[in-house]
């Protein structure tokens, strides 16, 4: 047990045996079953399934005896927090067309290329003839001397950059700086991608798509980016969006190489060299389309069980509860992107840790439960509530967030998303290891988990903040059952319509997990410990900005050792 642990367990209220934790797998598979059927509609926002899923989540929070913890409207406190957000949709498929080589003809939609609605504030997209350059990965990463763009003026310029980091495929031949090799930084990820093309003026970004470097194959793509997007509402939407934001199949990409005279694997090794230009191709793009933009109103879900003693302070369990709702037909011609395990599952766990703790005595810590919207949009949900907190950041303890859940029976260990190391990550081992289960690293950093889920915007913020993942070593069949089982739903039901409610599923992992998650909730809302990152972590700074908050700086005991945590 690390320092902090023992801290924690110094600070704890004397043990006194918790109520029997009576987590409900016949309730738990209600709510998912729920949830996930088409009567709900894929959840998504600002559609008839949010309203569906707002007062189901509301309607279960009040039964349960868990009071609102949202917005106060006249003087009353509700279930709801709102959630301003910028609405975009195609009125058609747009028209994407190039110009140059074997590259020549229209791209498309779906197919080809996968151009997201506009969320730069314009209703329509208008490109004539726009050069297209290939700028590598798109990164510019002063502290590791690496550059992608050495000075190119790239304003009214279409960016061709490959998804993921510099030395995903391996070292960097000459020497070049680590970006964590497998593990991908935030230069890595998609988001990056377009917000540095939109803070260098550029006019679009085509994000070459491979399987491995994106962590997910074609299909994910496709039906993520081309049906209605969502962001939060900007002040100056343009300068964090280009005008034009898509990806493109390796297929278009090699016919855009070619037309240069090249093919993508030589341009890839080329882009891995710390010496890399950016080179104008060969190639034009015209790109038109029609959207409809408005602004709507979300609704993030929040329930609250006060502290005895300390009811400003809190501990958060979080899940996203919404997914893509109605988009493009697969192969069967279903068009309902029901979510079950995404997230429909997590979303069912946050809800039955409200019920127990609803039926426990009281902590002195507040217990908020936190249902956030648009998650599958960028974490909206959850940025806007870290934008304008319910409760103060500097007094939330930890976060526990559940994006999926284990539904194929107990694991030997566990896991969190990300490599990061905190003092959060202690108290769940303590825990764990009551189960004979052990912390196993996360494996697969390649798939950038770490920035994909809603504890990814309180870190930001320098809250301690983790999401769970429920491990990769079944009790029944081991490491190669899990791998082959995570292999297939990535395949065949991430961000498909076949995810769907499975009544073989076996929850007995999910209900071992939230007994963790219950423990550790329980005790650090029953303490007067401050949970930290580790020194050497990113996010030690802005937690540590807070103490004044919390009655001074965290103590050095309040954190993991750097090097601790792989």
């Amino acid at each position: 047990m690390t320092r902090f642990a023992l801290l924690l367990a110094a600070t704890t209220l004397a043990a006194s045996p918790l109520a029997a934790q009576n987590f409900s797998i016949p309730r738990i598979s209600q709510d998912i079953k729920t949830l996930s059927s088409d009567a709900y509609e894929g959840r998504g926002p600002a559609t008839p399934g949010e309203v569906k899923t707002v007062a189901y989540l509301s309607q279960q929070l009040k039964a349960a005896g868990v009071q609102p913890g949202g917005d106060v409207v006249n003087g009353q406190r509700q279930y709801t927090q709102r959630v301003p957000l910028l609405q975009s949709n195609w009125t058609a498929d747009p028209v994407v067309t190039l110009q140059g080589g074997t590259a020549a003809g229209r791209l498309a939609q779906g197919t080809d290329i996968a151009v997201r609605a506009p969320l730069n504030g314009a209703s329509q997209l208008q490109l004539a003839n726009a050069p297209l350059v290939f700028a590598g990965y798109g990164v510019q990463a002063p502290e590791r001397q690496w550059d992608d763009f050495k000075g190119m003026d790239v304003r009214g310029k279409i960016l061709v950059v490959f998804i993921n980091d510099p030395d995903f495929d391996g070292p960097l031949a000459d020497g070049g700086p680590d970006f964590g090799g497998k593990a991908m930084t935030y230069y890595g990820r998609w988001t990056y991608k377009y917000e540095q093309a939109a803070k260098l003026g550029a006019a679009g970004v085509l994000i070459v798509h491979e399987d491995a470097p994106a962590s997910y194959g074609w299909a994910t793509v496709k039906n993520s980016n081309t049906n209605t997007m969502f962001d939060v509402v900007r002040q100056q939407p343009g300068a964090a969006h280009p005008a034009m934001e898509s990806w493109i199949s390796s297929a278009t990409a090699e016919k855009i190489f070619a037309a240069s005279g090249t093919t993508l694997a030589q341009a890839k090794a080329a882009a891995r060299r710390r010496d890399f230009k950016p080179v104008e191709l060969p190639v034009r793009l015209n790109a038109s389309g029609t959207a409809t933009a408005q602004t709507i109103t979300s609704y993030n879900v929040v329930g609250l069980l006060p502290g005895t003693t300390r009811p400003d302070e809190t501990v958060i369990y979080s899940a996203h509860w919404d997914h893509l709702g109605v988009g493009l037909p697969d192969a069967r011609g279903d068009r309902i992107y029901n979510g079950a395990a995404d997230n429909a599952t997590g979303t069912a766990h946050v809800l039955e840790q409200a019920r127990q703790f609803a039926r426990e005595p009281r902590t002195q810590r507040s217990l908020v439960f936190l249902f956030v919207t648009a998650e599958e949009k960028g974490l909206l949900g959850t940025e806007y509530y870290v934008s304008n907190p319910l409760y103060a950041l500097g007094k939330t303890a930890g976060v526990l967030n559940t994006d999926g859940g284990s539904l194929y029976g107990p694991s030997r260990d566990f896991s969190i998303s990300g490599s990061a190391k905190l003092g959060l990550l202690d108290l769940l081992t303590a825990e764990a290891a009551k189960q004979n289960r052990t912390y196993s690293p996360d494996e697969r950093p390649e798939a950038g988990s770490f920035f994909r889920s809603d504890h990814f915007p309180f870190a930001k913020r320098g809250v301690p903040a983790i999401s769970w993942n429920g491990g990769r070593d079944l009790v029944n069949g081991g490491k190669a059952r899990a791998k082959a089982l995570a292999d297939d739903y990535t395949a065949k039901r991430y961000h498909q319509p076949a995810d769907e409610f499975d009544p073989n599923w076996d929850f007995t992992g999910l209900v071992q997990d939230a007994r963790i998650l219950h423990a550790v909730g329980r005790n650090l809302a029953n303490s007067t410990a401050w949970p930290n990152w580790s020194e050497d972590s990113e996010f030690r700074g802005a937690r540590d900005a807070s103490g004044a908050e919390r009655g001074g700086p965290a103590p050095a005991a309040a954190t993991t050792a750097a090097g601790e945590r792989g």
